[in-house]
């Protein structure tokens, strides 16, 4: 996925909760036969903790012969999270790597100081008619670790620690939350877990991580007497013991956060940086495409086209 600034998210007031620092309602588009819902960044909540993006990935479902087509594209000064609920993606990059991702597993590609990848549904998936929904994620890097040379782990389900209590469970993704601690090799203090709650099952939220947020994907919560349904993100209050009670169907949640950054990031398309002039040098390279001797290359095995910089992108004014 790519950032866009149309795609912004509204934050109305979260009424008397004071434990919700903010309320973000993600805003849905189109995207080419399918639908995404973006929360972050928000107009009042760049971040939470690191993780500086994110979108809902449908639900859609597909005839057969469709699917969803990401053309190779690039990325700089951060670390993409994709995790799916159903479907599947093919995942090919500028490492070399080729690896499909199922429901369940997670994909960590670290881009630092750049990397190009594709995002593909496969040959064998597009046979018969298929659904996809998922969560697609960007955590900002440390400024000390932007340019860093790129990185890709794949973790399949049953690597991730899964916490089980009273029908209710939490898969941890990334980082460490409720005593576990996730294998993929993090930058930074992160937690993110897929969260399934039974009607009436409540959730504690770590305590011992700076920022925290929930973001509903299925079902409903309630919090101190407030409920909130899908497609919803809070970010809570520091410090705060939280606790959410699922509601009569049950929900499905994830759970994010870690520690702040030392400070905002700039953002433009896919890059991310603490400098505008990083961004502007990324942008300069992709536009001359020159594979062979530029910092980027294309995915091996998919290197028949690519995402182009447009005017109406070019145009885009770099954000922080």
């Amino acid at each position: 996925m790519s950032w866009n600034p149309t795609l912004e998210p509204k934050c109305p007031d979260a009424g008397s909760l004071d434990s919700i620092e903010t309320l973000i309602i993600p805003r849905a588009r189109d995207i080419g036969g399918f639908e995404v819902r973006r929360a972050l960044p928000a107009p009042r909540r760049q971040m939470v903790g690191p993780f500086i993006f994110f979108d809902q990935m449908g639900p859609a479902e597909f005839i057969t012969g469709g699917g969803i087509d990401v053309r190779p594209h690039p990325h700089i000064g951060l670390g993409t999270v994709t995790y799916l609920y159903q479907g599947e993606f093919e995942h090919r990059d500028s490492l070399g790597t080729h690896q499909m991702i199922h429901p369940g597993e997670v994909n960590w590609m670290l881009a630092g100081r750049g990397v190009t990848h594709s995002e593909r549904t496969s040959a064998e998936t597009r046979s018969q008619p298929h659904s996809l929904l998922g969560i697609q994620t960007w955590v900002a890097l440390p400024e000390d670790r932007e340019d860093m040379e790129p990185d890709f782990e794949h973790h399949g389900a049953d690597a991730l620690p899964l916490l089980e209590d009273g029908g209710s469970s939490a898969r941890l993704i990334l980082g460490s939350a409720w005593g576990a601690r996730a294998p993929v090799t993090m930058q930074s203090d992160i937690f993110y877990a897929d969260v399934t709650l039974a009607p009436g099952g409540h959730l504690p939220l770590p305590d011992d991580h700076e920022d925290r947020g929930l973001y509903v994907i299925e079902g409903d919560i309630e919090i101190a007497g407030d409920r909130f349904e899908s497609g919803r993100m809070m970010v809570f209050r520091p410090g705060d013991r939280i606790s959410v009670k699922a509601g009569p169907r049950g929900a499905r949640l994830m759970a994010l956060g870690g520690a702040t950054l030392n400070g905002p990031r700039y953002m433009w398309w896919n890059f991310v940086s603490s400098s505008p002039d990083r961004i502007e040098e990324a942008k300069s390279a992709w536009k001359t495409a020159d594979w062979e001797n530029g910092p980027f290359r294309l995915p091996p095995g998919d290197t028949s086209e690519f995402i182009p910089i447009t005017d109406d992108m070019d145009r885009m004014k770099i954000k922080r």
